[in-house]
């Protein structure tokens, strides 16, 4: 099966973030973006570098007009469900999450935070999410099952 690019994927989730985070600069507070990472910091340099080059070109410039907290489970998932409590107790505006054990540890610990994920496997079948169509509740994102379908499922979201 082939990936999806991640470039595209990013892009995609900095193009939903732009409304939360124009919201919450209309009432001056600097919106905090946690963003849970199942590898270290080394393996997603390149992502991350995507996702700021993304943030950029639509004017949000880290640390001056938003804020985000990094939290790195180093290839270990027994420390997620901490690093996602972490990032709860920052009080973070949006949560971006990268794999199907990020997306279950973010889910279980918060029913509020709208939470994208990039990278799931099978978001229904894992019970993360009721439809690809219909997300529901605070989650929306991406599949590795049919990837040419993900700008419809990220524009179909209703979780704003």
């Amino acid at each position: 099966m082939k990936k999806a690019n991640p470039l595209v994927i990013l892009i995609a989730v900095i193009l939903l973030l732009s409304d939360v985070i124009a919201e919450a600069q209309q009432s001056t507070k600097v919106p905090l973006i946690g963003v849970l990472i199942t590898s270290s910091p080394s393996v997603a340099a390149s992502r991350i570098k995507m996702l700021l080059q993304g943030l950029r070109k639509l004017g949000y410039v880290e640390g001056k007009n938003i804020l985000i907290e990094y939290r790195y489970a180093e290839g270990i998932p027994e420390t997620l469900a901490a690093r996602v409590d972490e990032l709860i107790r920052l009080k973070v505006d949006i949560m971006v999450v990268d794999t199907s054990n990020a997306i279950n540890a973010a889910k279980n610990a918060t029913k509020t935070i709208p939470i994208i994920f990039t990278n799931a496997n099978d978001p229904i079948g894992d019970g993360q999410v009721a439809s690809l169509a219909k997300p529901g509740g605070n989650l929306t994102g991406f599949s590795n099952l049919a990837n040419e379908l993900n700008g419809k499922r990220l524009s179909c979201s209703n979780i704003w």
